[in-house]
């Protein structure tokens, strides 16, 4: 399934919106943002580094992980009233200026594309 940023934020608001309680403050889903990045790094560690998961461990796809990340975010996004889109926009815009030249270019490529 493909969703565009909007969708997503529409997903998730439409689910958040049924409960009283709403989105948490943004100190809350910045605590509970590292929670995930934490998970999704201890599955990165497991698959691709040297710490191999205990026998007790439930076996979580890194997938899993980056979809609950995903979900926070877009939770913090929504409780703000910001939207994706032109969040990343601005980021790309920003990182495409500033890094066009820091990094080899494969050949063919060229900065001004």
């Amino acid at each position: 399934m493909n969703y565009t940023t909007g969708d997503i934020q529409k997903r998730v608001d439409k689910y958040i919106s049924q409960f009283k309680e709403g989105y948490f403050s943004p100190l809350s889903l910045q605590a509970r943002l590292t929670e995930e990045v934490g998970e999704m790094a201890r599955e990165i560690n497991h698959h691709y580094g040297e710490k191999q998961k205990k026998s007790t461990e439930k076996n979580k796809a890194l997938e899993e992980e980056l979809g609950d990340v995903l979900f926070v975010l877009t939770c913090f996004a929504n409780s703000l009233d910001m939207d994706l889109s032109e969040a990343f926009e601005q980021s790309m815009s920003k990182i495409e200026t500033r890094d066009k030249d820091r990094w080899t270019r494969k050949e063919g490529e060229s900065s001004n594309e």
